[in-house]
């Protein structure tokens, strides 16, 4: 991919694939949702995927005589790179503790390995299901701007299939967090994919208003989670379903 001289030095790694172009002789716009009909170019097609050789329709310029006009999807883009970044740092933070302190604990369920699943943007923060040998639990990294409390201090947060729990808490390299805890121990998952399948179903159900009702029972929190945890009878289906996992106490 060539570079382009009018915006941020020809780096085109510093746009998105939504990057609206304007060239600097003519001012002949290249708008990505609508691609180039003089050169056949499909609507959708980023800048940087034109031809080397495509040149501005109204003057002929190369690529390189072009700036950036608008960039719908850049912040976008520096959202999800910020999330990869603070999402990687959490895995590695708790592999770290898995090896230094948790690999021989008899709890440990060794099937397992760290993993985030599902994490999304939320309220300026990141919202996923972090999953361990040892533990599920519903991870928010906070934004910037949310309140931080001392480690192991509660705060209830709303979502729309009820209100949940979490602890704050904080580590070296992931900063400040909050968890709210869903499994643990993970004894009775026998695979890392049936751990995943429900991390996402958690967060599926974890937005759906339906549930709301079902979560206003604060009294059997516990006994309802063992019940989900208990070995199934044949006829029952092994994995948690969708709708208990939100609906059968998760929820405080």
């Amino acid at each position: 991919m060539s570079g382009f001289e009018g915006s941020y030095l020809g780096a085109s790694d510093k746009i998105s694939a939504k990057a609206i172009m304007e060239c600097k002789i003519c001012w002949t716009p290249y708008d990505p949702a609508e691609g180039d009909d003089t050169r056949q170019v499909l609507p959708g097609t980023p800048f940087l995927d034109l031809p080397e050789d495509w040149t501005c329709p109204g003057c002929s310029a190369p690529k390189a005589q072009f700036l950036v006009r608008e960039d719908p999807g850049a912040e976008s883009a520096a959202v999800m790179e910020e999330m990869a970044r603070r999402v990687a740092a959490l895995e590695a933070d708790f592999r770290e503790i898995f090896n230094a302190k948790m690999r021989d604990v008899p709890m440990v369920n060794h099937a397992l390995h760290v993993a985030a699943v599902g994490f999304q943007p939320w309220e300026g923060g990141f919202l996923g299901v972090l999953v361990a040998p040892w533990f599920m639990n519903l991870v928010l990294l906070p934004a910037e701007t949310r309140p931080v409390l001392g480690a192991g201090e509660k705060e209830v947060i709303a979502f729309p299939s009820g209100e949940y729990e979490f602890l704050h808490n904080a580590r070296e390299m992931v900063g400040p967090y909050l968890a709210c805890s869903l499994f643990s121990p993970m004894g009775d998952f026998t695979s890392q994919l049936q751990a995943v399948d429900v991390a996402r179903a958690v967060m599926a159900e974890l937005f759906r208003s339906e549930n709301r009702a079902g979560t206003d029972r604060a009294a059997d929190i516990r006994a309802a989670r063992e019940a989900e945890l208990a070995p199934p009878a044949p006829e029952v289906e092994a994995t948690p379903s969708r709708r208990k996992l939100i609906s059968g106490g998760l929820a405080g």
